[in-house]
C-alpha cells in the first residue's frame, strides 16, 4: 500500500481484544478518541468486526475483507467489500483517504506488516476474552503516551499509545 496505514487497537496487556463478538470493557473515552482519529478516513476490517458494528460508521468509508463478499443485495453507501489484500489496496487507494485497520485479530495479523503506525489503547484490566492478539511492538518505537484514569464512563483505566515503525514498510 503506497499510502500510510495505521492499526488502531484496544487491548489488555495480555492481548485480549474481544469477548463474544464485542469488547469486554466500557470505554467512552476510547470511543470518542476513535471517532475523532478516524473521521473522514477509511476503516479496514473483517466481516466479524463489521457485523459487530452493524453498519458503516458515519463520516467514514468502510472496507470489509471477507472470503465471501455479498452480492449487490448488500450495496450500501460508504461500504466496500473486498475478497483479497489486492482488492483492499485498490479500493483504499481509490478512496484517497487516510486508512485505518480496525480489526479483528486475523485482519490485524494480516495487515501489521504494512502498517507504519499502531495507535494503541492499552486497557489496564485482567478481563478474560476469547479473542487475543500478539502485537509486533518490537518493530515499532513509542512516540506518544497519555494516561487516563477510570471514570464513571470508563470501566477501567487506559493509556493511549502511538507507536511508529522503526524500519521501512514492505509494499503490499
Amino acid at each position: 500500500m503506497d499510502q500510510t496505514l495505521v492499526a488502531i487497537i484496544a487491548c489488555t496487556p495480555s492481548g485480549v481484544i474481544g469477548l463474544d463478538g464485542g469488547m469486554p470493557w466500557k470505554l467512552g473515552i476510547d470511543l470518542r478518541r476513535f471517532k475523532s482519529l478516524t473521521m473522514a478516513g477509511t476503516l479496514i476490517m473483517g466481516r466479524k468486526t463489521f457485523d459487530s458494528i452493524g453498519k458503516p460508521l458515519p463520516g467514514r468509508e468502510s472496507i470489509v475483507l471477507s472470503r465471501s463478499a455479498p452480492g449487490t443485495e448488500m450495496e450500501t453507501p460508504h461500504l466496500h467489500w473486498a475478497e483479497s489484500l489486492d482488492q483492499v489496496k485498490s479500493v483504499a487507494e481509490s478512496l484517497a483517504r487516510p486508512a485505518y485497520v480496525v480489526g479483528g485479530a486475523e485482519i490485524y495479523k494480516l495487515f501489521f506488516p504494512f502498517c507504519t503506525e499502531i495507535w494503541l489503547t492499552r486497557v489496564w484490566s485482567a478481563v478474560q476474552g476469547d479473542t487475543r492478539i500478539d502485537l509486533p511492538l518490537d518493530d515499532f518505537a513509542l512516540f506518544e503516551l497519555s494516561r487516563h484514569p477510570q471514570t464513571d464512563r470508563d470501566s477501567v483505566p487506559t493509556e493511549f499509545q502511538k507507536w511508529r515503525r522503526k524500519n521501512s514498510v514492505p509494499k503490499m
